[in-house]
């Protein structure tokens, strides 16, 4: 990223990138003065409103895109940032307020060679960037769901539906990205007065981007059948709980009925002299429950 102050510096070459921090006051001030801008394009660059969105003016093509934001010390977050771009025949001007994953990329890649020769190549570099760091990420969530869905299969550390839940947030955050991002570039690609130049890339980007997409919901169907079968799973355990807490309410209940009785203070109770009384009683109670226990298998309700 430069600083403002050497924005206006002769450089060799035809075409310039140049990558302002918004947080920064002299960078707004910069924009607001900068003749070679469009009105409507300044306004698209300083505006709060982050929701992704394009506008054509003239020969300046203005967007707001999505980006996952870095941390100094991560490389990956999971916030989502507005990487507003203003795209002109001799320059690319793109901001941000928080430090940008997609811009280190770029960087990279013209740090390892790359050449910018036009805004069409500029352009095809910055989405690039997004989509590569974009299938990073599906390819590292498609990891997860297949080694849960392993560990489900084997038995062994079984998913619960809270384990996948990040998993799914994650995946329904990357689809929305993508799905926004598509909107703007077939805006883009149906706008009658976007430059020609820039066409061939606006309609390759949106391919990558529909092909992106595609690997996204191909993961969230394998995870949609994965909580399917945690579920099902979770369901049958607690079914199995409640039929063996029923069977044993249904054994007990004889045997607390005949230990009831026996417990009444009345006259005339069963062997309240005799001096084997109480283990009478115990036999009679575990009488009842056996009796049960043969009633309930004759009736089919004890599962083999």
């Amino acid at each position: 990223m430069v600083a403002v102050r050497h924005c206006d510096d002769p450089v060799s070459g035809g075409f310039r990138w140049l990558h302002l921090n918004l947080a920064d006051h002299g960078t707004r001030l910069f924009i607001e003065q900068a003749d070679f801008l469009p009105a409507a394009v300044k306004e698209l660059l300083l505006s709060p409103d982050a929701h992704q969105r394009s506008l054509v003016d003239g020969q300046a093509v203005g967007c707001v895109l999505h980006d996952f934001e870095r941390d100094f010390d991560a490389e990956q977050t999971e916030r989502i940032g507005a990487l507003r771009l203003a795209l002109m025949p001799g320059l690319m001007l793109t901001t941000r307020v928080h430090p940008l994953r997609s811009a280190d990329i770029a960087r990279g890649k013209l740090e390892r060679g790359g050449a910018i020769e036009g805004p069409a190549q500029a352009l095809d570099l910055l989405v690039s960037a997004i989509g590569g760091n974009i299938l990073n990420i599906g390819h590292a969530l498609a990891r997860d769901v297949q080694q849960a869905e392993d560990d489900f299969l084997e038995g062994h550390h079984t998913p619960t539906a809270r384990d996948l839940v990040h998993i799914r947030r994650r995946l329904a955050q990357v689809h929305r990205l993508l799905s926004g991002m598509r909107g703007v570039f077939q805006r883009l690609e149906e706008d009658e007065e976007l430059p020609a130049d820039l066409l061939p890339t606006i309609e390759k980007q949106v391919q990558r981007i529909q092909s992106l997409d595609a690997d996204i919901l191909a993961v969230q169907a394998q995870l949609r059948l994965l909580r399917e079968e945690v579920d099902i799973q979770q369901a049958q355990r607690t079914n199995q709980n409640l039929y063996i807490l029923s069977i044993v309410t249904a054994l007990m209940l004889p045997a607390t009925l005949v230990t009831g009785i026996f417990g009444m203070n009345t006259g005339g109770m069963p062997w309240a002299s005799a001096g084997h009384g109480t283990l009478l009683a115990t036999g009679l109670a575990g009488s009842a429950a056996a009796a049960t226990y043969m009633l309930l298998r004759w009736m089919g309700f004890m599962r083999q």
